[in-house]
């Protein structure tokens, strides 16, 4: 594929959104096509799984039933959205992917990091992103983030994770940096407890370096 593909992964008010936007605009004022897009989501089937996913109670489902229905939005947002825009060019920037599958429902909910990976190997094959920014921070700042941004939207806010408590998360940070230490090629960790611009600077560096936008 012509184009080239970039996560931004991490725990619970790391700035994804935030900092995958920033990327966005700096990779569009160099000429590029950028499709930026969000897991679970991304097309119209994978966004009505989302609203599954991020709504209800903390037991609304069990970990294999949450690690299927991820692996099922996912190929539908690859399939529609991920994989064309790829094929003409563009640069798909995605809130989100299969690192968050391993590190919610594997190292988070304790499912056999062996089953994760045979989802993920069943909905996307062998592809795989050309760059993941996983945006860390200690997990009482994220939580207190994510806190703030859903009092602030109150009437919309997402935040069945969020509530899955602090021991919930620490093995959510310590998957996540596991995954990037076993995948350094792929994988940069990105301090994001530093002000926003300083991480966009740290970001853009990376980018730059691997993969010459």
């Amino acid at each position: 594929m012509a184009g080239r593909f970039i996560t931004f992964e991490g725990g619970e008010g790391g700035g994804k959104s935030t900092q995958l936007q920033l990327l966005a605009e700096a990779l569009a004022g160099r000429g590029r096509e950028v499709v930026t897009t969000r897991e679970p989501g991304g097309s119209p089937g994978a966004e009505d799984i989302r609203a599954l996913l991020v709504n209800g109670t903390v037991d609304r489902w069990d970990a294999t039933t949450e690690a299927l229905l991820h692996s099922a939005a996912r190929r539908d947002h690859l399939v529609k959205t991920v994989w064309p825009a790829l094929g003409r060019g563009a640069w798909v920037l995605c809130d989100r992917f299969a690192d968050s599958t391993l590190a919610y429902q594997g190292y988070g909910h304790g499912i056999a990091l062996e089953t994760v990976e045979a989802l993920t190997r069943l909905a996307i094959g062998e592809f795989s992103p050309d760059l993941t920014v996983i945006l860390d921070l200690p997990v009482e700042i994220g939580l207190a983030r994510a806190g703030g941004r859903a009092n602030a939207c109150a009437s919309s806010a997402e935040d069945r994770y969020e509530r899955m408590g602090a021991a919930f998360h620490q093995r959510l940070r310590l998957g996540f940096l596991t995954i990037a230490g076993a995948d350094p090629e792929r994988c940069v960790v990105v301090d994001a407890s530093k002000p926003v611009e300083e991480v966009r600077a740290d970001i853009l560096a990376v980018v730059e370096q691997r993969l010459a936008p």
